[in-house]
């Protein structure tokens, strides 16, 4: 038996070079050859010793097909308690995380908060006319940048030579924020019309990042806004110009960090550990980084507001949603790596 598991086709040789064995000798042989593999793998009857290995070899590799799948599928999802439970559920789970980091955020960094009856009704109007074009700004790059993507940009832009997407993407980018912040409000035209030239900017150099899954973007943005928002609420609720101090400390942050993404451009694939320390403080020294410019710039527009209601500065909401602009993107840039690189490590 061991003979015919191991040796099928020098047991077919040999049956072909008996020609005057009788037919009754053959059949006998073969019986006896067939009987044990119907019994353990198949129950149909094959013609001959090779087919019937042949046949029962398909048998076992199916078995062990559908039991591989079936453990595969069972050990390939891991149970996610946010995915189970309704929505409702969800929605109070997320809800509760958010309120945690809210009340935590403001028991450390807002525990002197305004004295004086909270924000002035002007404060508040140019502050949340700030938010209505930051929303807007970032309405246009997401539309655009969903555009672009469609219809090939991604890819075109990805092939590219880096340092010619570098340098084409500063001058795009500095050359309309400088000139949008240059133009004056009254210009209304002249200055809406930079300001979507800088966000479509924007849009052309972040398209790539669609390239990654809708579940990553989504957990990206959202965490992005939990983040944005909690620190906005403590830097328009605390007193004023208490953080306004930072802007210093986080000019010289910004710069490393900045430095610290264009390593890979510099350092070789052979500098391993150097290529894994600039990658860290490129993405969590950035969050820090443009965290503390989120609380800073939200205390600087209170500022301006109340500088412009003395008449001491001029009123204007798209370039103070700029600022707050450029931190969502990097932080939304880096949740997304972040996030990228979670997902690859658990497979």
């Amino acid at each position: 038996m061991a003979f015919i598991l191991r040796r099928p086709f020098a047991l077919a040789n040999a049956v072909k070079q008996l020609p005057k064995a009788s037919q009754a000798t053959v059949r006998s042989f073969q019986t006896q050859a067939q009987a044990p593999i119907q019994q353990a793998f198949t129950h149909s009857k094959p013609a001959t010793p090779l087919q019937a290995f042949a046949s029962a070899r398909q048998n076992v590799f199916r078995q062990a097909c559908q039991q591989g799948s079936k453990r595969g599928y069972q050990t390939a999802a891991p149970q996610n308690p946010l995915a189970q439970g309704n929505l409702t559920q969800r929605l109070i789970y997320g809800g509760a995380i958010f309120g945690g980091t809210l009340l935590a955020i403001n028991l450390v960094f807002n525990r002197e908060t305004r004295d004086d009856g909270g924000m002035p009704p002007f404060e508040r109007a140019y502050l949340n006319d700030t938010f209505l074009h930051t929303g807007l700004g970032l309405g246009i790059i997401g539309l655009a940048a969903r555009t672009l993507h469609t219809t090939g940009w991604s890819y075109r832009l990805m092939s590219a030579n880096p340092w010619l997407v570098l340098g084409i993407g500063l001058v795009g980018s500095i050359g309309t924020l400088m000139g949008c912040r240059a133009t004056s409000p009254d210009n209304y035209m002249v200055k809406y019309g930079l300001f979507a030239a800088f966000n479509l900017t924007q849009a052309a150099l972040l398209s790539p990042l669609l390239f990654f899954s809708p579940a990553i973007l989504a957990r990206a943005g959202l965490y992005t806004v939990g983040m944005m928002g909690s620190i906005a609420f403590v830097g328009a609720t605390a007193k004023q110009e208490k953080y306004l101090y930072l802007g210093g400390p986080l000019l010289a942050g910004v710069a490393i960090v900045a430095l610290s993404g264009l390593a890979p451009l510099v350092l070789p694939a052979t500098a391993g550990k150097a290529l894994m320390w600039t990658e860290n403080i490129w993405l969590y020294g950035g969050l820090a980084v443009f965290g503390g410019f989120t609380l800073y710039d939200v205390q600087k527009i209170l500022a301006h507001a109340r500088m412009a209601e003395r008449g001491m500065f001029r009123r204007d909401a798209v370039n103070e949603s700029i600022s707050l602009e450029l931190d969502f993107i990097n932080i939304f840039v880096r949740m997304v790596q972040i996030l990228a690189m979670q997902q690859g490590r658990r497979k």
